[in-house]
């Protein structure tokens, strides 16, 4: 895993080790499944104190982006880790058909009702489902923009209060929320994972920067700008300020005194200044398979 950390940073050394983690799971460059490095392995690695590795690892925990295993490894979770403790199908199904007798229905009246259920009506539009508001505003720009499809966004708390949002949609999310999300969702039609862009291109030019500069980070997502802080920390060192503004920020004019601007796909329409530098969060293979899946789903239509 490539992680850098700066002890002299603002930023804790345990924010940038876990928000770095996340950045490469989210990004795909860890997969689901994988086991990180144990907490001595990696502290040793990083010349920190192994007692920092190992609250960063309960922090990714308690978010569920990692899992503990037999033996002190920890996996990043997979699509189905939540769905261990599922019921058995046949016993859900032997429940359903003898509730359905008791009731007076036929078993015939039953498989079509439960034929109509399962047969999912192709997606008109794409839903996304994301926990902030303002990441989800964000995705939901960057699927409009370069897909030129319709666009729903919503919490996963509300499509579990209201699983009909999902209906007639193309549901997509992070991979940190896929497996809750794709139990929601018409199984006809299945949840996609959204893989984030790498930021390698912006941290090299921060690295390649001669002179002491100011660093502004402008995004309408607060979880944007917490990753943002902790993932250029390492580039910054102690010869950069960074600075970060929530779009659109309280005094536009005190984004001049910046040298260099990253702004998310929002932000940067509205942003004025010489140099502003976009990052986009959604990796472009990840927005093709949405393209390609949309299409494949719009053919059925009669």
């Amino acid at each position: 895993m490539d992680i850098r950390i700066d002890k002299s940073s603002e930023v804790s050394v345990r924010q940038q080790l876990a928000e770095q983690i996340i950045f490469l799971i989210a990004t795909e460059k860890v997969k689901p499944g994988e086991a990180l490095p144990s907490v001595r392995e990696l502290a040793r690695r990083l010349k920190i104190h192994h007692n920092t590795v190992s609250e960063a690892y309960k922090d990714l925990a308690r978010r569920t982006w990692v899992v503990r295993r037999k033996g002190s490894r920890v996996v990043v979770r997979s699509v189905g880790e939540r769905a261990a403790n599922r019921h058995d199908v046949d016993d859900l199904i032997n429940a359903t058909i003898r509730v359905a007798r008791e009731r007076g229905f036929s078993l015939q009246a039953l498989r079509e009702r439960v034929r109509t259920r399962l047969l999912a009506e192709p997606p008109d539009h794409i839903l996304v489902v994301e926990e902030e508001p303002g990441l989800r505003g964000l995705l939901q720009q960057e699927i409009r923009t370069a897909l030129r499809q319709p666009v729903d966004g919503c919490s996963l708390s509300e499509l579990a209060a209201q699983p009909g949002l999902a209906i007639g949609a193309l549901t997509v999310s992070g991979q940190y929320l896929i497996g809750d999300v794709d139990r929601l969702v018409p199984k006809g039609v299945p949840a996609i994972a959204l893989a984030f862009s790498a930021a390698d291109e912006h941290l090299d030019l921060l690295r390649r920067l001669d002179h002491p500069s100011i660093i502004s980070v402008v995004s309408v997502s607060r979880v944007f700008l917490q990753t943002a802080r902790s993932l250029l920390a390492p580039a910054l060192g102690r010869h950069h300020v960074m600075r970060d503004f929530l779009f659109p920020p309280d005094d536009p004019k005190s984004l001049r005194a910046a040298d260099l601007v990253f702004a998310d796909s929002i932000a940067r329409l509205q942003v004025k200044h010489t140099k502003v530098l976009e990052y986009r969060l959604i990796c472009p293979s990840s927005l093709e398979y949405v393209r390609t899946a949309m299409d494949s789903y719009q053919m059925r239509l009669p």
